[in-house]
């Protein structure tokens, strides 16, 4: 096997020495934390036409711009989780985690939004679901947007770029606390909105493919506005979502609620000033962008200064449902990028980070990575920036409790069995991160759980089965699940049996 490089062991090692242990155990972290793997509903379902599920925006954009999808592929079938949930809950169960994050896709309890009727298949697949991961103790920490909206809702009025989609957002979510938030008692309103109004609005990458020149090359859209409309009706569908939870179901169900960001952490890439700056604005227009608003009312400092009037008004009604705010932060982070000024320096271009960020994020310095690569461009592995993105977050919001949604290493897919199961670069992977994690709890983070990106090899997005994030290896043709010696690393952490996978 692979060896960990220096910098973790000595990492691990100062670490381990200090409590007296010479290895990464379950027992560094609190009885009740949760930790477990994590999945969406378009990613791993399939049966795309299935029980009078209707269209998502995901399901359209695949089959008519199959271009955009590095192999041409789409999640009709994905891991035809519909059908085999029970064998993925009896996986989760022999790794021995203790909660489960999934989504739940709106177009299968909705199928035409508010406009059509609540779909009764669409309700009784997630009964199941969640009672059959109670029955093995296995907690369902459920996330209501994962990317996926009803396509209705898009032709009819632009889905995010319309105020009506809070309402909307907030009908489906009062029918999901309604049906299973006996059982449920952690919610994530929306997944990582920020890639959503990035990628969606200023690129124009994923659906609904609005940009404009030189951000994208999209037949429509504006990439200096819509990101921030899209992005305000997404903050405020947090909001109503979030009021409908605290007013008619928190008190007797006795759940959280909350929101998860996608969270790069940025070094500067030069030991001056303006770098510096240039990485706290990147973080701003990253995590701020979301969180400010619903912690405090207001965008951040940071995008006020650029973007000003661009950015658009919360009325006093609005700023009454933002004081619902939430009572987690759920933290997706992968990697480590530098950042470099682009207000006072000279940029050649701007990598996909808004152009209004005035920052050029890279992965390399000087002709030097700042990390080992991975399959996924721009994923690099540098552990120690776990523990830099909880610091921020604690010391920017009040050390509101956290959980580590998603986090796991990018595998390329192989037609070889071997190389696939074979994943030791996860294995180390997981040990430098956990390790970061530990240490940040130790400095007074409040962080209650995490949940490895993913359970399966599913499609991922725009580089569809391409690359691989799976505990357990997904046969593309026979749906046959295999564990990979990260399952078996996992499964011995879990059971504070050993830190290093055997060879």
């Amino acid at each position: 096997m692979k060896k960990v490089s220096c910098v973790l062991v000595m990492l691990i090692t100062m670490m381990m020495m200090i409590n007296g242990c010479w290895c990464l155990e379950r027992t560094h972290f609190p009885s009740s934390f949760l930790f477990g793997t994590a999945t969406s509903s378009y990613q791993i379902e399939g049966a795309y036409l299935e029980d009078n599920k209707g269209l998502s925006n995901w399901d359209v954009f695949t089959h008519i711009s199959p271009g955009e999808i590095k192999d041409g592929s789409n999640g009709d079938t994905a891991d035809n989780h519909y059908h085999l949930f029970l064998e993925d809950i009896e996986l989760m169960h022999s790794l021995g985690v203790n909660s489960y994050r999934f989504s739940i896709s709106w177009v299968r309890i909705l199928p035409k939004g508010r406009f059509g009727e609540i779909n009764p298949e669409g309700i009784a697949f997630y009964n199941k679901l969640i009672d059959d991961l109670l029955l093995k103790g296995i907690e369902p920490f459920v996330t209501l947007h994962h990317y996926d909206v009803p396509q209705e809702l898009e032709d009819r009025y632009g889905a995010w770029l319309s105020p009506q989609m809070q309402d909307d957002f907030g009908y489906f979510a009062d029918i999901c606390f309604e049906a299973f938030g006996d059982r449920v008692k952690h919610w994530i309103t929306l997944n990582e909105p920020n890639m959503v109004a990035q990628y969606g609005y200023y690129s124009g990458i994923w659906p609904p493919s609005r940009c404009s020149f030189p951000a994208g090359n999209c037949t429509t859209g504006d990439s200096k506005l819509e990101p921030y409309i899209a992005a305000h009706n997404m903050v405020l569908a947090h909001a109503t979502a979030t009021e409908i939870y605290r007013k008619k179901y928190q008190e007797k169900q006795g759940g959280k609620i909350g929101i998860v960001l996608h969270i790069y952490w940025y070094e500067p890439l030069r030991d001056i000033p303006v770098d510096r700056v240039a990485a706290q604005r990147a973080l701003g227009f990253n995590a701020a962008w979301f969180m400010d608003p619903i912690m405090y009312g207001e965008y951040p400092p940071e995008m006020q200064q650029i973007v000003g009037l661009r950015l658009p008004a919360f009325s006093e009604e609005d700023k009454r449902k933002l004081a619902n705010k939430l009572d987690f932060i759920g933290i997706n982070h992968y990697s480590t990028l530098y950042a470099k000024d682009c207000l006072l320096s000279p940029c050649n271009y701007y990598d996909d980070l808004l152009k209004d960020t005035f920052t050029y994020g890279t992965g390399e310095k000087n002709g030097v990575l700042i990390g080992e690569p991975t399959a996924m461009p721009t994923f690099y592995v540098v552990p120690n920036s776990m523990e830099k993105t909880i610091m921020y977050f604690k010391d920017r919001y009040n050390n509101t409790p956290m959980f580590i949604t998603e986090n796991g290493y990018a595998q390329p897919s192989s037609r070889n069995i071997g190389d696939m199961l074979n994943d030791t670069n996860r294995v180390e992977y997981m040990e430098g991160y956990l390790t970061s994690l530990v240490s940040a709890m130790r400095n007074g983070a409040d962080v209650r759980g995490y949940f490895h990106w993913s359970l399966i090899d599913n499609f991922e997005w725009r580089y569809g089965y391409t690359i691989s994030f799976g505990l357990v290896h997904v046969d593309r043709t026979t749906m046959k699940r295999t564990p990979k010696i990260s399952a078996k690393w996992f499964q011995n952490f879990l059971k504070n049996e050993a830190l290093h996978a055997q060879d």
